[in-house]
This record gives C-alpha cells, structure tokens and sequence, in this order.
C-alpha cells in the first residue's frame, strides 16, 4: 500500500486580516474627528410656556440662506442674541420663517443661539 503524501500547510498570514482592522479604524477615527454632534430640544406648541403670548413681545425672525433678518432688520447669526433683548426686559416670542434657500445646519446654529436664551418662546412656520 503506497504511502500518502503528506499534506504540508500553509502558513497563517495575519498580515491582511491586520491590515483590514488598521484600515477600518482609520477610517472611523477620521470619520468621528469630522463630525459634530449637536442636539436641539424641540416641543410642540404650547409646551413648557409658562407666560402667555399676549404678555410677550413678538418678534419676526426670517431665515433666508446665510441671511437673517430681525423685524426687517438684517442681523447677523453672532449678534442675535443681543438683538433679541426687549427694551421692557419681556421675553419675547420669536417666530422663525424659514425660505427654501434654508439648509437645516442654518436653522440648527440659530436654533442653538436661540435656545440659550432664558424664557424664550420659539415658532417654526411652516415654509410651504
């Protein structure tokens, strides 16, 4: 009976399989540096008022791509929170229109200047 020949194995290279690990967490790592992660409280209306709207000043806020403008008033996104202060020291009730040259990123960094003001009252109209 002819003897068999024996089987030599190969053997195992963990170069690829390192390889792959090193390229992926490259690449999440990049992915993660590049990202900002911002929340932005939302409520329906009518939640978490405690004042009434017949007791605040109301002010027209219109978003329009990179322009803003406060009463008809252009403003720029660094001075908004100071010119949304009251002569009468009210909080106001700021009504957001928005245009369709509005990316969501622009109504995100003013609704995150916006929220940091106290008592504030926020209304996104609707663009349509």
């Amino acid at each position: 009976m002819p003897s068999r020949p024996k089987k030599t194995r190969r053997a195992l290279s963990v170069t690829s399989l390192i390889d792959v690990i090193f390229l992926l967490l490259l690449f999440f790592m990049l992915t993660s540096t590049f990202t900002k992660f911002t929340e932005v409280e939302l409520m329906t209306s009518g939640q978490g008022e405690d004042i009434p709207l017949s007791e605040r000043t109301v002010l027209f806020l219109r978003i329009d791509g990179a322009d803003m403008s406060l009463n008809g008033q252009a403003v720029a996104p660094d001075t908004l929170a100071t010119a949304l202060k009251t002569p009468d020291n009210t909080p106001p009730a700021v009504l957001i229109s928005l245009t369709a040259d509005t990316s969501a990123q622009q109504l995100t960094d003013a609704l995150v200047v916006l929220r940091a003001l106290p008592d504030l009252s926020l209304t996104v109209l609707d663009p349509a």
